[in-house]
């Protein structure tokens, strides 16, 4: 993240996200696919790692292997195959936008982190190490066991997370990089999907 001055002088807490050039490599229409949509692909990916099906799909579109390849139905851009999407095509500053990613992983974590239990209170009457624990998990003798959806500790993170009404503060056409207002889910270097509203 980062931080810019806007026009009133106010301090803008922003996200840097690098949004193209997003190659075109599939176009989907109603008579061969039975809907319309566009598949975009993004990033670089080595041709030794990557399988010879998608090798081949990229070859069609006249592009190297990408790292990252979603489908956008009914995009309002009309573009062949091959063709690149800058990202001034698609955003201007000031418009709203939502970002969907994956959250960040925070591994096996308890109650009150995952949870926001409180614990059982402050360590008198007994308790010796037990401040943080779930208390009682189960029922009695009816239902016998630990119902479904019972909130445990666990894995956590790593989840698909969308953060709406998020605002573009400005773009950088040259590198292909937007400034977003606020937090977009995932770790430095990940992949999010930019929705405009």
């Amino acid at each position: 993240m980062t931080s810019i001055y806007d026009t009133t002088g106010k301090n803008v807490a922003c996200t840097i996200v690098e949004a193209g050039p997003n190659v075109v490599s599939q176009v989907k229409t109603e008579d061969s696919e039975g809907y319309n949509a566009l598949q975009l692909a993004f990033g670089e990916r080595k041709a030794k790692n990557t399988p010879n099906p998608m090798i081949g799909h990229f070859e069609k579109a006249g592009t190297t292997p990408k790292s990252y390849v979603r489908e956008f139905r009914n995009h309002p851009l009309q573009k062949e195959l091959g063709e690149t999407i800058s990202v001034t095509e698609v955003l201007n500053e000031g418009d709203k936008v939502s970002a969907v990613g994956t959250s960040k992983g925070k591994g096996f974590q308890g109650v009150v982190k995952r949870h926001g239990f409180s614990g059982v209170g402050q360590r008198t009457h007994g308790q010796h190490n037990r401040e943080r624990a779930p208390g009682s998990i189960g029922a009695s003798s009816y239902p016998s066991k630990v119902v479904k959806g019972m909130r445990m500790a666990g894995r956590m993170g790593g989840d698909a997370v969308k953060v709406r009404n998020l605002r573009v503060v400005k773009i950088f056409p040259e590198q292909n990089i937007v400034l977003i207002k606020g937090a977009i889910p995932g770790h430095k270097g990940s992949f999010v999907i930019i929705e405009k509203k």
